[in-house]
């Protein structure tokens, strides 16, 4: 869609225009969908680190759902993207931080049911309060300059839903062809989930690894992203598995002596072993410094944010007793302070949430800051590109150290540093969110006030489910392990515990961050290449090949990136992340439902049962197999990529 300045600008359902929109089926809808995306994105989130934006396949199914079942209106549909959006950024916070109490001292006791429900209602609300006050000088006056490619992008949805289209079959497609490809694969075990090859310590590649997780959902994300941050992604990972595991093996097998932080010498080690004692620290260095370079890169952003945010706060004073249009109402600014003071006063006084009077202030300070720069940042770069690992780590580092400024270095503050933390980052992904959304708003002709509500009404409905699922991943397949490596979380963990115990192995650290800044200087963004280099190279090599089929499409279809953001092959990619990863739920259930315990007294799940174990036991024939298929999972995503949408009648 062409964007004019504000002056001149007419949203495609007029201000004076009054139409269904904050109807009961739009706000059902869309509870709905935030409970299942939101659901989807934790699993993903543990997973792989990373998240996509889910405002357009929510709106996409939405225009399907609601036509099939009678007429909507375009405002309605917008609802029900705009209540299922916060689902996924309150679910993207959550699983960034909250999961590293397990990784603290004394941590594991909060991490139950309430207490991340509690962390996540709190951090999704202020992410939602918080925006309010900026959104005539972010998306109002900014209209025209800020580009907010989602944001846009979903607008030309619902328009294009309007007029008639097939959008949804393609999201429609990509979930039944994950749910199949992944029951088959892993529920049924007919072919391996993780081919890999690992060098021999006597080869030219000591323990070097070559391997690959081929799920649909990594497929998905990587077409999402593209080829350019797929591949920098990658490239991470192939300089941790193919040349720092073998170079410290090379070295370390001449050793007799344990190098620190490991128990054990490396000549005894496996690869997944040097990762865990090493590479972790080196790559969660250069996580940190990129974190960092990405935010101060963003400063002049920020500082224009706030001199804009204050001025409106002024205008909007001063002109109080003028009517306001349909299009221009927000949620009054004394409920937003009102209701901002009670849920920190909330945190202070609940005994189990680990808090303390300036902690509690921190949340505020940092949490208005960072959502001002999260809610400018996704105008420019989008929703899927905001930097929030880069603002929790600065979150926690700046909590840290004034912590320790003043005598609390024990045990007991580290999990009070990772409540700051999480907050801030839950609030700051839902402001991303929330500003993404109320720009589609403002582009169609929506109500911000009833979207504000709606937002509202999407973090509640979202986190009633967030923490079970969180719970119910960890029971069965257990944060930290290879099945579940929770890359953000285990980072922020470490961060905390370094910093705050002061026995952090900087040396390791150090060589991090002296990579990510090789990378800077040499004109590559260094924290996807951190990101890939602390990640195992099984999740970032499928991403690759979703990035590589991204570049063909593109190659071939000359196609630009906003044709691309509502194009079959993005489509069909939302629905094989959010088949995927469902899928992935259900199977983890599957494995916590016990069938029988054998004659050994070994516990056998449902899906232990049902697993035939055909594609283990056929050795290296059968990582030949899965990756046959798995390339053919990625023919069927160039194939639909390489259609055209046609303007039909959903």
């Amino acid at each position: 869609m062409s964007v004019d300045n504000n002056v001149n600008f007419k949203p495609y359902i007029s201000a004076n225009d009054f139409i269904p929109e904050f109807t009961p089926k739009a706000i059902i809808l869309g509870a709905i969908f935030g409970i299942i995306f939101g659901a989807a994105t934790v699993y993903l989130g543990l997973k792989v680190g990373l998240t996509v934006s889910a405002s357009i396949p929510i709106a996409v199914l939405s225009i399907s759902v609601i036509k099939k079942f009678g007429k909507g209106t375009i405002l309605e549909n917008n609802m029900v993207q705009t209540i299922g959006s916060a689902g996924e950024s309150v679910a993207a916070g959550v699983v960034f931080t909250i999961p590293a109490l397990l990784f603290l001292p004394g941590g594991a006791e909060y991490f139950q049911y309430f207490q991340i429900f509690v962390l996540a209602l709190v951090g999704g609300i202020l992410g939602v309060l918080f925006m309010i006050p900026l959104r005539r000088s972010i998306i109002v006056k900014e209209h025209g300059k800020l580009p907010f490619p989602e944001g846009t992008a979903c607008a030309d949805v619902l328009i294009a839903g309007e007029k008639g289209g097939k959008l949804a079959q393609k999201v429609f497609y990509g979930l039944g062809i994950a749910f199949a490809y992944k029951i088959l694969m892993s529920l049924f075990g007919l072919w391996k989930d993780v081919p890999r090859y690992i060098f021999s310590r006597n080869s030219a590649l000591p323990n070097g690894t070559v391997t690959g997780e081929i799920t649909p959902e990594l497929l998905g994300v990587g077409y999402i992203i593209g080829p350019k941050i797929a591949g920098i992604m990658v490239a991470g990972g192939v300089l941790s598995w193919l040349v720092l595991i073998p170079l410290i093996t090379l070295l370390g097998d001449q050793m007799t002596t344990v190098f620190a932080p490991a128990t054990k010498l490396i000549s005894e080690m496996s690869a997944a072993e040097i990762w865990s004692n090493y590479i972790r620290y080196i790559g969660a260095g250069a996580v940190t410094f990129g974190g960092v370079v990405t935010l101060v890169r963003s400063f002049p952003t920020i500082i224009n944010a706030f001199k804009d945010s204050f001025k409106d706060l002024r205008d909007n004073k001063a002109n109080a007793h003028i009517e306001k249009l349909r299009t221009e109402k927000d949620i009054p600014l004394v409920y937003v302070l009102v209701g901002s003071v009670l849920l920190v006063i909330l945190m202070v006084a609940i005994p189990s949430i680990p808090t303390n009077l300036l902690s509690s202030i921190m949340i505020v300070v940092f949490g208005f800051f960072f959502v001002t720069v999260s809610s400018r940042i996704v105008g420019l770069i989008g929703s899927s590109s905001n930097p929030i690992s880069g603002m929790t780590i600065a979150t926690l580092m700046a909590t840290a150290l004034i912590f320790v400024a003043v005598g609390w270095t024990g045990d007991v503050y580290q999990p009070i540093v990772l409540v700051v933390g999480s907050i801030v980052c839950i609030a700051s992904a839902n402001a991303g969110a929330t500003s993404q959304d109320l720009k589609t708003g403002y582009i169609v002709g929506a109500t911000p006030i009833k979207q504000q509500l709606g937002l509202l009404i999407g973090v509640f409905a979202s986190v009633l489910v967030i923490g079970f699922t969180i719970i119910l991943l960890n029971d069965i397949l257990v944060i930290g392990s290879d099945q579940l490596p929770a890359p953000q979380a285990t980072l922020m963990a470490t961060v905390i515990k370094g910093l705050l115990s002061q026995n952090l192995p900087w040396g390791l650290v150090l060589v991090g961050m002296g990579i990510a800044a090789v990378m800077e200087l040499s004109g590559v963004r260094s924290l996807p290449f951190a990101v890939g280099a602390y990640l195992p190279l099984s999740v970032s090599s499928p991403i690759f090949l979703g990035g590589l089929v991204k570049m063909l499409v593109d190659k071939i279809k000359k196609s630009d990136e906003s044709e691309s953001d509502i194009g079959p092959g993005a489509l069909l990619s939302s629905g094989l992340i959010a088949g995927g990863a469902l899928t992935g739920i259900v199977i983890a259930s599957l494995k916590g439902w016990i069938w029988e315990t054998n004659a050994n007294g070994v516990e056998i799940s449902v899906a232990d049962k049902l697993n035939t174990g055909i594609g283990e036991s056929l050795g290296l024939t059968g990582d030949f197999i899965s990756l046959v298929l798995f390339l053919g999972l990625a023919i069927v995503l160039f194939s639909f990529a390489m259609s055209k949408n046609k303007e039909e009648k959903i």
